[in-house]
């Protein structure tokens, strides 16, 4: 049974190897090895947790699931989902989603994917996300799409 927990820095090694391991699918798609999630140090995943909320998915003591954010001006960054390619398309991704969106209600949220991320786009897309800018980042070659969704009100 999984189980969505608040991450600790101790848990930026494992996290880190969860990136390596499902963000290779990304570099193959794009042909470059070369992609930051693939270059990150543990140190790098220790420094987000000074700015970022992280969630962690747990299954038999293995975290097989990640997500980060923080809010800024009214709008939640989302980065860095993450599922073990063993447990995807079991619901994991989108019970992380919830749990940020639930964390940071009433905020515009934020997120951005590879253009060619068809599957990630369209996984987006379900949850109510939509695209607004296509853009280069400076780290890498790849373009990004960016997108959003607003909080839903509630009364």
């Amino acid at each position: 049974m999984e189980r969505i927990l608040k991450a600790e820095v101790s848990d930026a090694s494992e996290i880190l190897s969860l990136q390596k391991l499902a963000y290779l699918s990304e570099a193959e798609l794009y042909g470059n090895y070369e992609i930051e999630p693939l270059k990150q140090t543990v140190q790098d995943i220790e420094k987000a947790f000074e700015t970022n909320f992280i969630l962690k998915c747990v299954d038999n003591g293995m975290i097989v699931g990640s997500v980060k954010a923080y809010e800024k001006d009214g709008t939640c960054y989302i980065g860095k989902l993450m599922v073990h390619p063993d447990y995807q398309n079991k619901g994991i991704g989108k019970k992380l989603m919830n749990e940020i969106e639930r964390k940071y209600e009433h905020v515009r949220y934020e997120l951005f994917t590879g253009s060619k991320s068809i599957k990630n786009i369209t996984f987006y897309e379900r949850l109510g996300y939509k695209g607004f800018s296509e853009k280069k980042l400076d780290r890498e070659e790849t373009i990004f799409i960016f997108m959003e969704k607003q909080a839903e009100v509630r009364t």
